[in-house]
């Protein structure tokens, strides 16, 4: 009786053929995810509220994890669910700060500013500086990108490095309750808002200004009705500035290439700039978003390494206890 070898290559086919189908089904995927994000962008503009950012993020990220196992999908939502969860308590919090009853502080922050410029910037800018249109579009971008990139960032490091999403996501975490416990302890107005009291000189809240000329007026609209529904006295400090010095700072060490440190850098520097021309916020304001940013990513890295110190020292403290959530 004799046997028919079979072939090792015409073996291995069935087994090559799983991971091929499943690199096709995922950029299948998302190029769909991505065309109808591209879709919504174009007819609305950059969704701002975090909700939908989420689930832009985490519909992406499942189309990235398809055909990898549930154990994938499992520690997608083990991560991600959690870190949502306390961002939209974060807004919902913030969009009560200012109910607390803490008087609102108008004057001092525009006093501040005059103070060191001899008259208060945004007001001067304003009255000077007449903003071309594809200014005004690059102003709404910046101001816009806000509510983007911090969310897609940390969807990038999730897909290639778990350890690193885990210390950004805390930093993001960190930053945030900061702000709102700074927006408890000392409500203040912004410039657009000041204005409107007669405090400060005549000028306009223009950040979405951009989005008109690029012949998208709901996604104006749909701005401006998002800025409505958050605590309007949330100025101090500015987490627009924090978030963007926070990702500089972080992402500094992470990439070699010079444009790459040029544009985290730029990127840094415009936001600050974009907010004070379009009425948002105060320079003095800026600048304590960027001590803010600078403060939370001295101070966590240090307490981490606090708690780890007192765990090792604790009974068992050889094997972490600590929840894989915002690890890494």
């Amino acid at each position: 009786m004799t046997t028919t070898a079979v072939p090792p290559t015409a073996a291995a086919a069935p087994a090559l053929a799983a991971p091929e189908r499943g690199r096709l089904l995922r950029a299948v995927l998302s190029t769909v995810h991505l065309a109808a994000f591209l879709a919504v962008c174009v007819a609305q503009g950059l969704p701002t509220d975090r909700l939908s950012l989420l689930l832009w993020v985490l519909t992406g990220l499942a189309c990235r994890c398809a055909g990898r196992g549930w154990r994938r999908a499992g520690r997608l939502l083990a991560d991600w669910v959690p870190l949502g969860a306390v961002l939209l308590l974060y807004d919902a919090s913030r969009g009560i700060a200012d109910t607390l009853g803490a008087p609102v502080h108008v004057a001092e922050p525009a006093a501040a500013d005059a103070a060191v410029f001899g008259a208060v910037p945004t007001v001067w800018l304003q009255a000077h500086l007449t903003a071309p249109p594809w200014l005004q579009v690059l102003v709404t971008l910046v101001y816009s990108s806000h509510f983007v990139v911090t969310p897609l960032v940390l969807a990038v490091l999730w897909m290639r490095d778990r350890a690193r999403w885990g210390r950004y996501a805390r930093l993001v975490v960190a930053l945030s309750l900061a702000g709102l416990a700074t927006y408890v302890l000392y409500p203040a107005a912004p410039p657009w808002l000041a204005a409107r009291h007669d405090v400060v000189g005549e000028m306009h809240r223009t950040s979405g200004d951009g989005w008109a000329v690029l012949g998208l007026p709901r996604a104006q609209a749909l701005l401006h009705a998002g800025q409505g529904q958050v605590n309007p006295v949330a100025a101090v400090p500015s987490l627009h500035t924090a978030f963007a010095v926070l990702l500089c700072l972080f992402a500094l060490r992470l990439v070699r290439r010079r444009w790459q440190q040029v544009a985290l850098v730029g990127y840094a520097l415009a936001m600050p700039l974009v907010l004070v021309w379009s009425g948002e916020h105060y320079v003095v304001d800026t600048v304590l978003g960027a001590l803010y940013a600078a403060g939370v990513g001295w101070a966590v890295p240090r307490l981490e390494e606090v708690a780890r110190t007192v765990q090792r020292r604790l009974p068992g403290g050889g094997a972490s206890v600590t929840p894989t959530t915002f690890r890494g």
